[in-house]
């Protein structure tokens, strides 16, 4: 029954010929293949609402259908505004809109605040520049276009990410978008890369970079639940799940289920590794789908 629901939320509203339809549609795939990519550990997945009581699959389907139209307008704002500080302050814009959108669809439940930054940011650099999709590329157009200010955004959210980055002085999105998506394209894709080189399956491969990410982020989320010591678990766990072999190995199953076990635990839940995935997959799938861009 899961493998149906999953199907059916994998097809988005509508795939049309024109570019930044296609991309944004590519968007919302990345982000319903990382809530459904399972055992994740502490994470909301087909199988379990991990380390929340709010969340669960099927309405993280929902939110990311619903964030469609957002990421549809913000592709268009990168072919179409080609100031830098224009083009900033317009996909800030439309992103305050999309966060808006997001909580109607899902009663007021924040689901994907953290994506519609980092994934809003990179399909729009991917627009920007559509002959040059590398991932390095995109990741750095989408770095540049972070670092300009948005003078219409508030100074303050209120946000708990916002709140840990102040509390234990880390990057947090912010400062990983602004550096070009390190976590993305020197630790997810490479290790997604070389989980499917040596043979795991992807579902194994997709963990596995999750875990790679996990084992090194600073990520917000853990940060804000659990604080330092909860986040120093979760990367050491994650560094031990690859040292058995990952998550097509036996004994690093075994250690991925123990790690999933102690963050339900502790009641946290890498949100920001999650992000960081979803992004991944969605400039793996640029990379992959090799588009015609002169059609559309």
């Amino acid at each position: 029954m899961h493998e149906n629901l999953a199907m059916n939320a994998a097809r988005p509203l509508h795939k049309a010929p024109d570019l930044a339809d296609r991309f944004g549609v590519d968007v919302v795939e990345a982000l319903i293949d990382e809530v459904t990519l399972a055992p994740k550990p502490g994470l909301v997945d087909i199988r379990s609402r991990g380390a929340h009581h709010d969340l669960d699959w099927k309405l993280m389907c929902v939110s990311a259908l619903a964030l469609q139209p957002t990421f549809v307008e913000m592709a268009h704002a990168g072919i179409e505004t080609r100031p830098m500080l224009a083009l900033r302050e317009q996909i800030g814009a439309i992103g305050r809109e999309g966060e808006a959108r997001m909580l109607d669809a899902t009663g007021g439940v924040n689901t994907h605040r953290g994506a519609i930054w980092a994934l809003g940011l990179l399909v729009t650099a991917a627009t920007r520049e559509p002959s040059d999709l590398a991932p390095e590329a995109v990741a750095a157009r989408a770095g540049s276009i972070a670092c300009v200010r948005d003078h219409h955004a508030p100074a303050l959210t209120g946000n708990k990410g916002e709140q840990a980055c102040l509390d234990y002085a880390v990057g947090g999105a912010r400062g990983q978008a602004q550096a070009g998506f390190p976590h993305v394209v020197d630790v997810a894709l490479p290790e997604l890369r070389r989980s499917r080189e040596r043979g795991d399956s992807e579902t194994a491969a997709r963990l596995n970079a999750l875990l790679a990410v996990m084992a090194s982020l600073d990520d917000t989320c853990v940060l804000a639940r659990g604080g330092p010591s909860a986040l120093a678990e979760m990367q050491s766990g994650a560094r031990l799940v690859l040292k058995h072999g990952g998550a097509a190995q036996l004994d690093g199953r075994r250690c991925l289920k123990a790690l999933d076990r102690r963050l339900v635990e502790l009641h946290v839940s890498p949100g920001g590794a999650a992000d960081l995935l979803a992004a991944a997959l969605f400039l793996d799938r640029l990379r992959n789908e090799a588009f015609d861009t002169t059609k559309g």
